[in-house]
């Protein structure tokens, strides 16, 4: 059974607010989870800041246990500083896509 950490969207629809979770890669985004270890609201607050809590001991021992977290969980606690961060991706073509196009003849 793979398990995953992520995201599980609430709210109402332009005010998301999100459960960050620890499910079954299989179970659907808002079903079924084993247990919830953060939240998430993205929606900047009167100081400007998102605001995010986390169960540090909890993520690490999912972590430590095998729980892959999702691109986004991953980022998030790597901006919290839980895990190291990803380094940044960064694009393959340097330059344009077809370098004839749009050239006249």
């Amino acid at each position: 059974m793979p398990v995953r950490l992520r995201l599980a969207r609430f709210g109402r629809r332009n005010l998301p607010f999100y459960r960050i979770f620890v499910a079954d890669s299989r179970a659907p985004r808002d079903g079924r989870h084993i247990e919830i270890v953060g939240h998430y609201d993205p929606i900047p607050g009167k100081d400007g800041n998102k605001h995010i809590s986390l169960q540090v001991d909890r993520i690490k021992h999912w972590l430590g246990v095998g729980a892959q977290p999702s691109d986004t969980v991953a980022r998030l606690l790597g901006q919290s500083g839980v895990m190291p961060m990803k380094p940044p991706r960064q694009s393959r073509q340097l330059g344009p896509k077809n370098p004839d196009k749009g050239k006249r003849k």
